[in-house]
């Protein structure tokens, strides 16, 4: 439910309501203000203040053939490019990863620009890496990929000019912490949650407002996060440590996806106006 002790349970901010409530204002009269304004100012206040930490949500793995048996590396990854002050951190990298089954398209899509058979895709901190051969299991699931990399391309870039469309993140499978992720959404499918025929609320709950995901896998860094502890996963969202969490399984709660509905509201009413 939309209480004060829910949203802080999922990681709202007291600077992203006092906001929110300095820009709705006072009226005499009753209003109805859309739930993507309240978002709106929670990515302005979290985009200031989160870590930005790499987790996968739905995992894939992928082998790098060409990359040595043992080895792990460890590269250095930017806390907040919003907040320089924040500094970097080391992220273990190594021969098994795991990506999001998302992006990776055995037949891409057009304008489909992860990875795919053959293409080229650069890992977020890491190296240009390409697909190489896909693993199946008997019922034809993907289970594997296997690719490889380019030595050369450390840090995500090439000195030969050559430039890639994707970026994907990932975990090391052999150092990633597995942990669970709760998605929350909209509690109700309209606004204005009493625009029914019936008259009847209900009928506009949103049954898909709470998803669970397990194993999810993040950064082995997060494994001290403690309840509302706040962090960006890169291309998913922003996301809280929950009160659930224990030393054996960290749970985090979904604040707020990355998409920014009220800005394309906000673009609409402009060109109304």
């Amino acid at each position: 439910m939309p209480t004060i002790s829910g949203l802080r349970r999922r990681g709202y901010t007291p600077g992203a309501i006092r906001n929110f409530c300095e820009m709705i204002g006072v009226a005499k009269s009753n209003s109805t203000v859309d739930f993507a304004m309240l978002e709106y100012c929670l990515r302005e206040d979290l985009n200031k203040r989160a870590l930005r930490v790499m987790g996968v949500m739905k995992p894939l793995k992928l082998v790098i053939t060409n990359y040595p048996d043992g080895a792990v590396e460890e590269l250095d990854a930017q806390n907040n490019p919003e907040d320089e002050s924040a500094g970097t951190r080391k992220i273990p990298f190594s021969k098994v990863l795991y990506i999001e089954s998302d992006d990776f398209r055995e037949d891409p899509p057009n304008k489909f620009f992860r990875l795919a058979p053959g293409r080229e895709v650069r890992l977020k901190h890491a190296y240009y890496i390409k697909c190489e051969s896909v693993i199946k299991d008997e019922k034809g699931d993907i289970v594997e990929l296997r690719c490889t990399y380019d030595p050369a391309t450390k840090g995500g870039w090439s000195d030969d000019g050559r430039k890639v469309q994707g970026t994907l993140h990932w975990v090391s499978a052999a150092h990633a912490i597995s942990c669970e992720v709760r998605l929350y959404d909209q509690l109700f499918t309209k606004t204005n949650p009493d625009e029914t025929s019936a008259g009847d609320y209900k009928e506009n709950l949103n049954a898909g407002s709470f998803t669970s995901l397990y194993p999810c896998y993040v950064e082995p860094g997060l494994k001290t996060a403690k309840p509302e502890d706040r962090f960006q996963f890169l291309r998913q969202g922003y996301f809280c440590a929950d009160a659930d969490s224990t030393p054996e399984k960290i749970v985090f709660n979904r604040t707020v996806t990355l998409v920014d509905t009220w800005a394309k509201l906000e673009k609409k009413m402009q060109v109304k106006k």
